[in-house]
């Protein structure tokens, strides 16, 4: 397959994904304006930091007056995971990629891209990653700008919900793990139950709110990998029904 071939099959592959990322950013756009940020500020965001969760919890620290620290620490602890993904990818590109395509690579990496490059395994080629990559990425800058600029014609009402539509985000993201595996479940349970002890629990609530999410979340990651680790057969285990599926 040449090059151009293998961008557009990428390219079509991920048609799916590029629709459902309109939707997502989309409220990120609605979330922005609620906050009062400017319209290049919520652009800038969304195309140097692909990633709902980040962006998400980034703009509501800045609404609260978080800190610069606070801000990038929490962000860091919540993309922590596309360091992990980019070294399994890295591990599957047959071909020698020099240091400034790993760069591009690696911009573009969101859950779902490395959901969709990791099933070519050793047949992954930049050429099919990027053409995975262009369609979300663009959709991601599109849905942010349309929620952006609507929020301008929808009612206050309207756009104040687009703060319910993000928790309801997540509650759909996280329900279809934590019923197949008790240490997502734990985690998650945990990580709210430190998150509202550090909120009324008195002389713990003087935590910033920066370092209150980045200690429920590696306080609870720690708490589920300790009572519920991955072992190497449960790897295998899991790969084998990949497979089967």
């Amino acid at each position: 397959m040449s090059t151009k071939e293998s961008y557009l099959a990428g390219l079509k592959k991920a048609i799916p994904v590029a629709i459902a990322y309109l939707a997502v950013s989309f409220t990120f756009g609605l979330a922005a304006r609620r906050s009062d940020f400017p319209m290049w500020f919520a652009s800038l965001i969304s195309a140097t930091n692909l990633t709902s969760a980040g962006q998400f919890t980034g703009i509501e620290l800045l609404r609260l007056g978080a800190g610069y620290l606070e801000l990038s620490l929490a962000v860091f602890v919540i993309n922590l995971r596309y360091a992990l993904m980019s070294f399994s990818l890295s591990q599957q590109v047959a071909i020698p990629i020099d240091r400034g395509t790993r760069f591009a690579m690696s911009l573009f990496l969101t859950d779902e891209v490395f959901a969709l490059a990791s099933e070519k395994g050793s047949a992954l080629t930049p050429a099919y990653y990027f053409g995975l990559s262009t369609l979300p990425y663009l959709g991601w800058q599109l849905g942010t700008l349309v929620g952006y600029l609507l929020g301008g014609v929808f009612p206050h009402s309207v756009v104040a919900a687009a703060g319910i539509a993000i928790y309801c985000m997540y509650i759909a993201i996280f329900l279809p793990p934590m019923k197949k595996h008790k240490g997502i479940a734990l985690a998650v349970l945990a990580g709210a139950a430190i998150s509202c002890a550090m909120y009324y629990i008195p002389y713990l609530n003087l935590v910033p709110l920066g370092f209150r999410v980045i200690i429920a979340a590696v306080a609870a990651t720690v708490l589920a990998a300790s009572l519920f680790p991955r072992t190497e057969e449960a790897n295998d285990e899991k790969r084998h029904q990949e497979e089967r599926e």
